[in-house]
């Protein structure tokens, strides 16, 4: 990769990331709950090290999406003082995941239909 692009390029990854952020969190916890890290962690499993997100920038996502009451916290004492705060996804938060992974699947389809699109 040229390194004039370098900057152009890692904004470029950064936006895409940042818009599927939300997807991709809602996704993991419509199969349970989840805690920041395993959040983290499974996001870095699934995508077999392509997608990482810190834990520090998931957490204003998080937020935000418990301010919109798509998704919901809750604590958890683990061990004697250690508390952990697991997110879980409550219906509304079901429907906008069914809305965003549908608007997500037509992007992808429109972007794959320009990239591959031959002159009949």
């Amino acid at each position: 990769m040229l390194n004039i692009f370098n900057e152009d390029f890692m904004a470029i990854r950064e936006n895409l990331k940042r818009g599927t952020v939300e997807l991709l969190l809602l996704t993991l916890l419509s199969e349970k709950d989840m805690y920041g890290y395993q959040l983290s962690q499974e996001l870095d499993k699934r995508s077999k090290g392509l997608f990482q997100l810190q834990e520090g920038s998931m957490y204003p996502t998080l937020y935000r999406m418990i301010d919109k009451k798509i998704i919901s916290d809750r604590k958890e004492l683990v061990g004697k003082r250690r508390i952990r705060v697991y997110y879980h996804i409550e219906p509304l938060g079901k429907q906008y995941l069914e809305e965003i992974l549908k608007e997500y699947t037509e992007l992808i389809q429109g972007i794959t239909n320009v990239l591959n699109y031959r002159e009949e």
